[in-house]
């Protein structure tokens, strides 16, 4: 399963971006994870394909929204009222079993990042 990240870029904190995660195959569930400079990865938000179950990191609850369009194979993660703790390069995953979706080994599959950064 390959996997293209897009939309990150530069934004004010309280602004608004939106990232997009292509995939070349349908999995069971979708992840968006990020890491901040000398910090490790961690999760912010996963959705399954088939009933669009969905689950946030409570760093995030409230201000980012996890969606799917199964037609295109894309996932898309909403990110609202941005902080500049939100700056990090964020990557998709794709895992193909249904092992919960935190963790950053229950994903196969990774796309190759992109970077958000909020200013004050």
């Amino acid at each position: 399963v390959q996997l293209q990240a897009s939309g990150g870029g530069l934004v004010q904190a309280g602004g608004s971006l939106r990232l997009s995660c292509a995939a070349s195959a349908r999995t069971f569930r979708m992840g968006w994870f990020r890491q901040a400079p000398e910090k490790e990865r961690e999760f912010v938000a996963t959705i399954t394909w088939n009933g669009g179950s969905t689950y946030y990191a409570d760093s995030v609850k409230g201000r980012f929204s996890i969606s799917r369009d199964n037609a295109k194979n894309t996932v898309y993660l909403q990110m609202n009222s941005l902080k500049p703790e939100d700056t990090a390069v964020y990557y998709c995953a794709a895992a193909t079993e249904n092992r919960g979706g935190t963790r950053t080994y229950e994903y196969g599959y990774w796309g190759q990042g992109t970077q958000v950064t909020v200013s004050s």
